[in-house]
């Protein structure tokens, strides 16, 4: 188990790298993917099942959606590639920012900090895991609401800074 876990936190930090290295949004979004799916399977390993479904099915349709759009506003006949200097240079920054995170990581150790998974406690015969979407109704009814509205406007606010000079999604007809 510590070795699936010590590949699944390499897997998710060179997914990570992979994006931030800003290649192309060709190859930037195999790097997605990768975080992604390492990402949640983290996740299930840990225990929580719930948590990482939901985050794998809204992480990939998002970064499809992301992905098309990109694809459409950068089409370069000539993609930037990990192998190309500049990208090589970010790549190289962004390792010696993890290197310096890892050792800061290893003093932080030993101050007890650690990771809790959600089995029950207890007498609690039920998992936390399992009771996620009914903590979300019934305490998260509000805040969908508002994340619902906030959704909405932003649909509304991008359709109009994208309709054009007179022809649009929002128009008077």
């Amino acid at each position: 188990m510590t070795y699936l876990m010590a590949f699944l936190g390499l897997s998710f930090v060179l997914g990570g790298l992979a994006v931030a290295s800003n290649p192309s949004p060709y190859y930037g979004v195999i790097g997605l993917v990768l975080g992604s799916v390492v990402g949640c399977g983290w996740l299930l390993s840990l225990g929580v099942s719930f948590v990482a479904l939901a985050l794998f099915m809204i992480y990939l349709g998002g970064m499809l959606v992301v992905f098309v759009y990109s694809v459409s506003l950068a089409a370069d006949p000539f993609p930037e590639a990990w192998g190309d200097w500049r990208v090589l240079g970010h790549v190289v920054g962004l390792v010696l920012v993890l290197v310096v995170g890892v050792v800061v990581g290893e003093v932080a150790g030993g101050w007890g900090l650690g990771v809790v998974t959600v089995d029950g406690g207890g007498m609690f015969p039920v998992r936390l895991d399992f009771s996620g979407v009914a903590v979300l109704y019934s305490w998260g009814g509000g805040l969908l609401l508002v994340a619902g509205w906030g959704l909405l406007l932003t649909l509304f606010v991008v359709l109009e800074l994208v309709r054009g000079l007179s022809r649009g999604a929002i128009r008077a007809v």
